[in-house]
Order: structure tokens, then C-alpha cells, then sequence
């Protein structure tokens, strides 16, 4: 279960809180998660799990949860198990509450029965067209369905054959009887069951029949015996429906309770569009880091410590409202800088060769693994005659302010030495820097201006990144052995562990995938070409993007390459 924190009081906890006081539900509290297993979660789902998971926590009560799997079209097994996935990772346990709509299949079924005998219910012959014109508009009321007065044995023996699968699929279905002139849409007769001859993900052919959202909702939170049935603003709408069932049947009441849903900057929260996203392969998956899924999420490095944040602060209000993406980037920045171990990178690499330094032997320096955290302790970097520095780190003739490496100038190394430089190494065609050389200095009380870290020791070049936008990537320190180059990737591999890079400050976190001598591997080229459009270097992830699709042989088109030159607006077909 995740930690327990002060919570933020809100309206929904102060009507647990009357609750509590008047003795309602037994003093108990009882709450549930329902997500309909037809998709991945993303983070507006977060919110609704820390919200429910978080009030039976702290008022020690229970929470369920339950899948609503009405629709066997639409629903896998798939989404189930990576529904638990999540849920699990975000730090919640549902412990032996965990169940599903279809196990109640029977009794809903019982339930419709009731409803027919009550005259509350009857079996329509109208389409599906027919029925959406019989129920009218907002401003004009709906009106009876021919079908509607059926007496009840008759409607008896047409839905007991809707069961039996004697009928075909649109053929009829079996509708509430309310108030076709509601001023609630809701109400105006909505329908109850439909014929589905689909096999379903748990209970296979058993059924032919499935019970509407709206019908199996409810009456599920009153079998479970929820107390609070906290929903989304959405079903406000829908509540006196949920009563009336609720009433009509006599069965147990829960209380049904709306808040805003999570709409979030920049972010496509349909899972309707999402899961177009990855049936026309504009992604590579559900869990694609560019998806604002939670397993999207969770490869792209987010933790959950920082989701169950951001859930908490943003709120739980009455009326809609849209939070800023940088909000969500914010929260998993202050928890990666408390927890995450620092590293050093590059992004464009520039070779340093110490020339007093002597050849074939490295020694190892001691860096602290988080400043934030002493815990954290201590780590060994390796210090040898050639290093790394980002290229924008020298300047062969820098301006008054630049307090970094230049000709004659000397600087210091983070957690090493001081370097001093003596000479560089141009590429005759482009003119480019391709090497620098300077003499190193062990005294290490003098005072200089410039201070930077060493992003990269060594010849064996190992390149952290992360594949998605929204992302800053950069190299891990390596050594000259592999030995230090498979330190480095079991380090990588431990479940769960973020890494922040040195140079750039606000790096989101650094959940990888090793590729060693990047650019030389196809991996590196895209993966490089990522980090630069992120960055904004345009140019530069178009000739790493482009490389990449050569290697491969690709003929697809990349959607970062095509970003990236409609940013250059020099757009051309690739």
C-alpha cells in the first residue's frame, strides 16, 4: 500500500466524514476501482485509483477492484492483466477484493427478471436507429416505443429467449420503463441488456445476452456492498438512474459521488484515440513512453512516488478544470531529485587526451551519489589519459563570461582534477573541433572559475537514453575496461532505478537502453536522433534519424523526422 500522508481535505471527504458522524453505512467506508478492461490505463485513470485506493486507506476501510466487463467486443485479457499491473505498481493493494462484473451475470439477470415482473421493464422490437429516434432531444421529449405495453409474460418469454440465444444480435433489446418526456436523457427508457453472440475473455459462450454499463454498474457497487461510489463528473447525469435501479429492485444503496475528471495539457486522454494510436502503429505500443499511459509512463521513467503526488496535489473538484503538463514534469522532478543517483553525460561528445597523464591505466575518483541524500553514499568514477566533455563545453575563443574550458585556460573537473589546455585539433574540411589536449594538475586547492563535471571517461563510449519525446537523455560514465562498462549496465537493469544526469540539471529520468559506441549501431542513430529533437536540435536529429532509417533499411516514415523537418521548414517526403 502506498505511504500514508496528511490528506488534503476536499468535499468528498467531508461527506465521508458526515457519514462517519451520522451513523450512515455503519461507519463503515467501502470504496472501489471499475475501469472497463477495453484498453490501457493512463494517468487521468491514476487519479481516480490514488483517489479511491486513498480513502479507504486513510479511513481505514476497503477498496475493490472490479472490472467491468460488459462488452466482450472490446475487452482482452490482455487489459486486464496490465490493469493490475498498474494499479500495482502505483503502490496499491486490492488484496482478495478483486472481481468482476461477469460474476454476477446471474444475478443481474435475476435482476432484469425482477424489474419485468414489477412492469418496470419490457423487450423491444425497435433498431438501434429507431430507438435513438424515439428518444428525442434536449428540447423535445421522447415518445413510446409501440412495444412498450407488452404485458409481462409475454416479455418474460421474449427475454428468456434473448438468453437462449433464439434471438439475432440487434434484434431486440430489453429496455427499463421510466419516462419517455424526462428532461434527463437518461431516463427516457434506457436500454438494460442487448443480444451479443461474442465470446467473452472469463465466461467464454455462457452468455448471449450482456447487461448495459449502466445497468451492471450499480447493481455491482450494491452486491459488493460499496458504501461510496466516487465517479467522474460525467455520470452526474446518470445518477438518477443509478437510484432509480437501486430502488426499484430493493436492494442495498450506496452513495454515488462526482468529481472532475483529470484533463491534463498535451495530453490525448480518450482511450478511444489511444487505442487508434496503436491499432494504425503510429506508436509501437500501449506502453509506447510517448503514450500517456501508465505503463507509457513507467518506461519513459516516471515514478510512481511522483504519480500518487501529483494525484494529491492537483486536487478533487466539482467542476472540470485542465492542469498543466509542466505540473506533472514538476512532481517527478522533486522526487528523482530526493531518490534519483546522479550520473555524467554527454550528448555530443568531445575528446580530451591528458598528455601528462600516463598510458594504459586508470584511477578511480569517489563521487557522491546524491546530494540530496548522504544515504545514498558513494560511488567510483574512473579518471584516465582520454576523456569526454560535451562540445559545448569549449570555446576556441570565448567571450568575457564563459568560465569553461578554452585555449590556456584551466578548470576544474568535477569530483577530479584540474585540467589545463594546451592545444586542440581541428577538422581541416569543416573546421570542427575534433580534439582537445591538455596537461591535468593534482592540486586541487586552487581556485577557478570554472568547475563542470567529467561526463565520460575513456574509449568505450556507453550511451544512456530513453526512447519519447518530452525527454532529456544523455551518456553514463564509462571506463576504459568493459569490465566498468558492465558495472554500468547491471546498474541500468536494477528494477526500478532513475538516474539524473549532471550536466543537464533537469533531466527527466534515465530508465535505458544500453547501446555501446553510439552512433555505430542502427539503436544509437534513432535513439540519438530522439534526444536531439527533444533538445531542440533540429538539424542534428534529422541526420541522426536519417542515418538510422539507411542502416535499417526503413522505408516507414518516422514521425520525429517528419516533426523535425517541418520545425527546419524545409518539409520533404522520407
Amino acid at each position: 500500500m502506498a505511504e500514508n500522508k496528511s490528506p488534503a481535505k476536499n468535499f468528498i471527504r467531508t461527506i465521508i466524514d458526515e457519514h462517519l458522524e451520522n451513523g450512515k453505512f455503519d461507519g463503515r467506508v467501502h470504496t472501489r476501482f471499475p475501469p472497463e478492461p477495453n484498453g490501457y490505463l493512463h494517468i487521468g485513470h491514476a487519479k481516480s485509483i490514488c483517489l479511491n485506493f486513498g480513502l479507504a486507506r486513510d479511513y481505514q476501510g476497503k477498496c475493490n477492484l472490479r472490472f467491468d466487463d460488459t462488452n466482450p467486443i472490446k475487452e482482452e485479457m490482455e487489459y486486464i492483466e496490465s490493469i493490475k499491473r498498474d494499479v500495482s505498481w502505483l503502490g496499491f493493494d486490492w488484496g482478495e477484493t478483486e472481481y468482476y462484473a461477469s460474476d454476477y451475470f446471474d444475478q443481474l439477470y435475476q435482476f432484469a427478471i425482477k424489474l419485468i415482473k414489477k412492469g418496470k421493464a419490457y423487450v423491444d422490437d425497435l433498431s438501434a436507429e429507431q430507438i435513438r429516434e424515439f428518444r428525442g432531444t434536449l428540447t423535445k421529449p421522447g415518445k413510446n416505443s409501440p412495444f412498450r405495453d407488452r404485458d409481462v409474460d409475454e416479455n418474460l418469454a421474449m427475454f428468456t429467449a434473448m438468453k437462449n440465444g433464439d434471438l439475432p444480435d440487434g434484434s431486440h433489446v430489453l429496455r427499463a420503463k421510466i419516462d419517455m418526456t424526462s428532461p434527463n436523457m437518461n431516463m427516457r427508457d434506457p436500454v438494460l441488456y442487448r443480444i451479443l453472440h461474442a465470446s467473452h475473455p472469463r465466461v467464454s459462450n455462457d452468455w448471449c445476452i450482456y447487461p448495459m454499463y449502466d445497468f451492471a454498474h450499480g447493481q455491482s457497487d450494491s452486491i459488493e456492498h460499496i458504501t461510496h461510489s466516487i465517479c467522474t463528473l460525467e455520470f452526474e447525469a446518470h445518477r438518477p438512474l443509478y437510484d432509480w435501479f437501486l430502488d426499484e429492485l430493493e436492494i442495498y444503496h450506496p452513495q454515488q459521488i462526482e468529481f472532475a475528471r483529470l484533463s491534463l495539457t498535451y495530453t490525448v486522454m480518450s482511450k478511444r484515440k489511444l487505442l487508434q494510436l496503436v491499432a494504425d502503429k503510429h506508436v509501437s505500443g500501449w506502453d509506447d513512453p510517448r503514450m500517456p499511459t501508465i505503463s507509457g509512463l513507467r518506461r519513459r521513467g516516471y515514478t510512481a512516488q511522483s504519480i500518487r503526488d501529483f494525484s494529491e496535489r492537483i486536487g478533487v473538484a466539482k467542476s472540470d478544470n485542465i492542469v498543466e503538463i509542466e505540473f506533472l514534469e514538476h512532481c517527478l522532478r522533486e522526487d528523482l531529485n530526493k531518490r534519483s543517483l546522479r550520473v555524467m553525460g554527454v550528448l555530443k561528445p568531445l575528446k580530451v587526451i591528458i598528455d601528462n597523464y600516463p598510458d594504459d591505466t586508470f584511477e578511480e575518483l569517489e563521487a557522491v551519489n546524491n546530494p540530496e541524500d548522504e544515504r545514498a553514499g558513494t560511488r567510483k568514477i574512473p579518471f584516465s589519459k582520454v576523456l569526454y566533455i560535451e562540445q559545448e563545453d569549449f570555446m576556441e575563443d570565448p567571450p568575457k563570461k564563459f568560465f569553461r574550458l578554452a585555449p590556456g585556460r584551466e578548470v576544474r573537473l568535477r569530483y577530479a582534477y584540474f585540467i589545463k589546455c594546451v592545444d586542440f585539433v581541428k577538422n581541416e574540411t569543416t573546421g570542427e573541433i575534433t580534439e582537445i589536449h591538455c596537461t591535468y594538475d593534482t592540486d586541487t586547492s586552487k581556485k577557478v572559475k570554472g568547475t563542470f563535471p567529467v561526463y565520460l571517461f575513456a574509449s568505450c563510449m556507453i550511451t544512456c537514453v530513453g526512447q519519447g519525446s518530452r525527454m532529456v537523455a544523455a551518456s553514463l560514465d564509462a571506463g576504459i575496461s568493459g569490465a566498468v562498462a558492465d558495472m554500468v549496465g547491471r546498474k541500468l537493469k536494477e528494477a526500478g532505478r532513475a538516474f539524473q544526469a549532471e550536466r543537464f540539471g533537469d533531466a527527466r529520468p534515465l530508465l535505458a537502453t544500453i547501446v555501446r559506441e553510439a552512433p555505430a549501431l542502427p539503436e544509437g542513430h534513432e535513439l540519438l536522433g530522439l534526444t536531439l529533437y527533444r533538445l531542440g536540435r533540429w538539424k542534428e536529429a534529422v541526420d541522426q534519424l536519417e542515418a538510422f532509417r539507411t542502416l535499417t533499411d526503413s522505408t516507414e516514415q518516422h514521425p520525429v523526422l517528419m516533426d523535425a523537418h517541418r520545425a527546419l521548414g524545409r518539409w520533404r517526403d522520407v
